[in-house]
């Protein structure tokens, strides 16, 4: 089983940046994996955030397109999103997730199985 765990959330101001991290371990060597950041506001439905394959490439939502970037560290096992110009509406608990690879890496409607504890990110205007 995959295990998660998620650092550097905090409280910024409108404006300020943030990077996330997310160690993992467990991963099944004969595998590959699909990763990504989800969040999710107060009331809201957890929304997909950023994913990246095994190859680089990448997907971001529309509503961070421009102020976020994932990015991975293969040899540290590490993903990473570095969050600029947040927004008050940014503010969520963001999870990393990951899931054996099916499909397509940036299809942020495939069912993610592994989940961290996540990590608060909250933006004050």
């Amino acid at each position: 089983q995959v295990q998660l765990v998620e650092s550097g959330g905090g409280s910024v101001q409108t404006g300020g940046s943030l990077r996330l991290s997310c160690a993992a371990s467990g991963y099944n060597t004969d595998s590959t994996y699909c990763v990504g950041w989800f969040r999710q506001a107060p009331g809201r439905e957890r929304e997909g955030v950023a994913l990246i394959d095994n190859t680089g490439r990448t997907r971001t939502a529309e509503s961070v397109k421009g102020r976020f970037t994932i990015s991975q560290d293969n040899a540290k096992n590490t993903l990473y999103l570095q969050m600029n110009n947040l927004k008050p509406e940014d503010t969520a608990m963001y999870y990393c997730a990951a899931r054996r690879w099916v499909g397509s890496c940036l299809d942020f409607t495939q069912r993610y199985i592994d989940w961290g504890q996540g990590t608060q990110v909250t933006v004050s205007s």
